[in-house]
């Protein structure tokens, strides 16, 4: 069975077509600011990333009517349970209408169903970013009025975590699991009997990042906002996108940041040891998620691909359970094989409302 896998980025489009587990071909279109500067609206963009995306496929020789399916890259939606959903009515409404704000992944649904319908394919999404199998006592913050969010990098979290049960040779749905994906961003979950019942992310607690500042001293960072020394603007983006390694060493290149250390500078050794440690003290802190012992700890994202960083990870975690490392990023495959299931008849498609 032929599956067209659609997610869409802010300055891409990514595609992909699948045989089965077998990928057969895979493009990562481009979009330059000029290309999207008449488009104000993320779903301004919807016929031109559609148009592009049927171009790209009659160029590489396939007929958009051999697909069975097309998984498309689940945006800002109500917060759902993790699985596959077939793409309705409900959540393009959603989607369109932008509830939970606009990202380009809004648009992945929307093609997904749009090009499905048009040649009589199921369409759906897997794991999209709004899952959300928090346990209650999870969201308690210690102020009322916020509670702590489920904003996780779903899609590879859930990947990566029937990969790590296969290994030990058993369901994702019997393991318990602490998966940390670093990368621009972090997301370090507990998955206890698949599902994701507790976490942290970059922007509002756990460790930084290249980019964002992770969990803050909150008393001081009341006192820094109401200093005059940023606007609201810079501290948000301070908190998102030049926090973290960036605001102490000027880049968001962890592979730059190593060289420096190599080369004697002991700024950027301090800073990546932090990051490194603060990984390791955030796993550790999810050993109290489980009812019983951790399966693994499995290390994912671009960052794992640094052995200082495994090494000095597994270094420190090694007494709570074993680790696995899957390096990078593995959110194509995690859309077709979502699909797949469900082909199959191995998962039952979920229902959105």
């Amino acid at each position: 069975m032929k599956i067209l896998v659609i997610n869409p980025g802010g300055t891409s489009t990514k595609i992909a077509v699948f045989e089965d587990e077998k990928e057969l071909f895979k493009e990562n279109i481009t979009h330059t600011g000029e290309d999207l500067k008449g488009f104000p609206h993320v779903f301004d963009q919807f016929g031109y990333r559609k148009d592009i995306i049927l171009e790209t496929l009659k160029k590489a020789g396939f007929e958009i009517r051999t697909f069975a399916a097309v998984a498309g890259r689940g945006g800002l939606m109500n917060p759902i349970p993790g699985g596959t959903y077939t793409v309705n009515s409900r959540m393009v409404e959603d989607l369109r209408g932008a509830i939970h704000g606009e990202h380009p992944s809004n648009l992945g649904a929307v093609l997904a169903k749009e090009i499905g319908d048009e040649i009589g394919a199921s369409s759906f999404v897997v794991d999209p970013v709004s899952v959300d199998e928090l346990m209650p006592k999870a969201r308690i913050s210690g102020i009322s009025d916020l509670e702590r969010p489920s904003w996780f990098h779903a899609l590879n979290h859930k990947a990566v975590a029937r990969w790590a049960a296969e290994r030990i040779g058993k369901k994702y749905e019997d393991c318990n699991l602490i998966i940390a994906h670093l990368g621009s961003g972090n997301s370090i979950v507990a998955h206890r009997k698949g599902r994701m019942v507790d976490g942290s992310g970059g922007r509002t607690n756990g460790p930084f990042s290249p980019e964002r500042s992770g969990g803050l001293p909150t008393y001081p960072l009341v006192e820094l906002c109401y200093s005059g020394k940023y606007t609201h603007e810079q501290m948000v983006a301070k908190l998102s996108s030049v926090g973290g390694m960036y605001d102490y060493l000027g880049t968001k290149d962890a592979q730059e940041v190593e060289r420096r250390m190599e080369a004697g500078d002991e700024k950027a050794r301090l800073v990546y040891e932090a990051f490194v440690y603060s990984v390791a003290k955030e796993i550790c802190s999810y050993a109290a998620a489980f009812d019983g012992p951790v399966d693994r700890i499995v290390l994912t994202g671009g960052i794992a691909h640094s052995k200082y960083v495994v090494d000095e990870v597994s270094r420190m975690t090694a007494f709570l359970a074993p680790m696995e490392v899957v390096a990078g990023e593995f959110e194509m495959e995690a859309l077709a094989l979502g699909a797949l299931r469900v082909l199959r008849g191995e998962e039952e498609p979920q229902i959105y409302a």
